[in-house]
């Protein structure tokens, strides 16, 4: 197979083929393992060596479908091991026509359809969180660049605060960036923070205990030595192994009283402003500087879709501003080449669109409380449970728990959690991976996925116990 030119009449077949597949892949997803026994063996056996003469799109196409086991139904409603969520139906489904019309979504002049999906869904998602109008936004790759995103207008703010123009200059004459945040910092921010050559470990986490809840009066000490130096606190609207919340409130009159821009990282935490049920533990949101989430968790769009809100939408320009002759120049509408890190875009604007058209706040607004009363059902059948221990509260999704049999001593308790965990991995019924929580290994599933039901979540501790009894009768033996 030669020039792909020659394939033009195969397109229609190609597109045919592969919804055909996804049809079959959707049609048993809610009942499907979400891992199957065969995942292994089918990725090992997809061509790995580059062919010199290709062998058209349908023999590539339907390679692809063959080896299907190996594609983990992730998009399914059992899959709690990271927080990930689903396509909605609505989403699926522009995401798919994103695709056919393949837009950049770098200028209004590359793609009028995508540009206004993008301008509109920001707008709405403010609307849905609670957020200023007046911010502005840019939709991202997901919660790591949209950190980068936030913390890239507040290293140009910091910076400004001494006289330097950091995205022209560098931070060669600058001090060492002062960055205030809880023991909740997730790895995405201080990553950000790297490719920002702000660096990892120029964070100060404080924190009043093993689980990383905020020390505030030792932030607020540590702010006031600062002499008046501005500084960047990075609050955390949602803690990945329990969901906790930051105080973002009192880190709002913190960054007011001490000139500190306030980050807050809410990838999946932000979502808690979309009930009144839970709103008041993001409260202090609309305050901040900077605000991030991701899509492809709650708001249950295809990979990969995140956004972030700026107070100053003019501070975006610095780092990530882009001109050349042949390039358009921000006008009506805004570049949003010009307002985050990518410059030629997927149109990442026409999915989060489509899902806010079909369900509006209020279908939004019971998703997550669904998933709200699925997170209590499910931590009263861990509660239930003789074998089972809860090892946090439960304020938002997540359910923080372990195995603990009463017949195995406490010093092994981490070593069997953790072959239960890759265990149950491995079956593929619930995915659920290990964490550790204060020193402990344990699970914490979250559910955020529009498909996952009652029956769902039980299944996790069904499946928790059925495996852990197993191995405590092979550790008998």
């Amino acid at each position: 197979m030669g020039d792909p030119i020659v394939e033009r009449s195969v397109v229609l077949d190609a597109l045919r083929r592969a919804a055909d597949a996804a049809t079959q892949f959707l049609a048993e997803i809610d009942s499907d393992r979400v891992r199957h026994p065969g995942a292994d063996a089918a990725a090992a056996r997809l061509t790995a060596s580059f062919p010199e003469e290709g062998s058209g799109a349908l023999a590539a196409i339907d390679e692809l479908v063959a080896l299907s086991d190996a594609a983990l139904r992730s998009s399914g409603p059992r899959f709690f091991h990271w927080v990930i969520g689903g396509d909605t139906p609505a989403a699926l489904a522009a995401d798919w026509l994103t695709s056919a019309w393949d837009q950049n979504a770098a200028a209004y002049d590359s793609t009028p359809l995508g540009a206004r999906c993008e301008e509109i869904a920001l707008e709405w998602l403010k609307e849905l969180f609670g957020l200023p109008a007046s911010w502005g936004g840019v939709l991202t790759s997901g919660a790591t660049m949209a950190n980068f995103t936030g913390l890239a207008a507040a290293r140009r703010w910091w910076a400004k605060r001494h006289g330097i123009d950091v995205d022209e200059r560098g931070l060669a004459s600058l001090p060492a960036v002062p960055v205030y945040s809880s023991g909740y910092i997730h790895p995405s921010a201080t990553k950000a923070l790297a490719m920002l050559g702000v660096g990892r470990e120029t964070v100060r986490r404080f924190s009043r205990d093993d689980v990383g809840r905020l020390d505030q009066r030792a932030m607020e000490t540590a702010l006031r030595d600062l002499g008046g130096a501005p500084a960047i606190i990075v609050g955390n609207a949602g803690e990945v192994n329990a969901g906790d919340f930051d105080p973002i409130d009192a880190l709002a009159d913190l960054a007011e009283r001490y000139d500190a821009w306030l980050h807050v990282d809410g990838a999946f935490g932000l979502f808690a402003r979309a009930t009144p049920r839970t709103a008041q533990l993001a409260k202090g949101v609309e305050r901040a500087h900077s605000v991030i989430a991701d899509g492809h968790k709650w708001l249950n769009v295809p990979y990969d879709s995140g956004f972030a809100f700026v107070r100053d939408a003019a501070l975006l320009g610095g780092p990530f501003g882009i001109g050349a002759a042949y390039l358009p120049k921000p006008g009506e509408h805004p570049m949003f080449a010009t307002l985050g890190p990518e410059s030629s875009r997927r149109a990442r604007g026409i999915a989060i669109w489509a899902t806010l058209r079909a369900y509006g706040r209020k279908g939004y607004r019971a998703m997550v409380e669904r998933h709200l009363d699925l997170a209590q059902h499910l931590a009263r059948k861990v509660d239930e449970a003789p074998d089972l221990e809860r090892l946090a509260d439960v304020p938002l999704n997540i359910v923080c728990f372990r195995y603990r049999p009463k017949d195995v001593k406490a010093e092994e308790l981490d070593a069997l959690n953790l072959r239960l965990g890759a265990e149950l991995l491995a079956d593929g019924r619930v995915y659920v991976g290990t964490t550790r929580y204060r020193g402990v290994v344990a699970f914490r599933p979250a559910i955020v996925n529009w498909r996952t039901t009652e029956s769902d979540v039980e299944l996790i501790v069904d499946v928790v116990r059925e495996i852990g009894a197993r191995l405590g009768v092979m550790a008998a033996r």
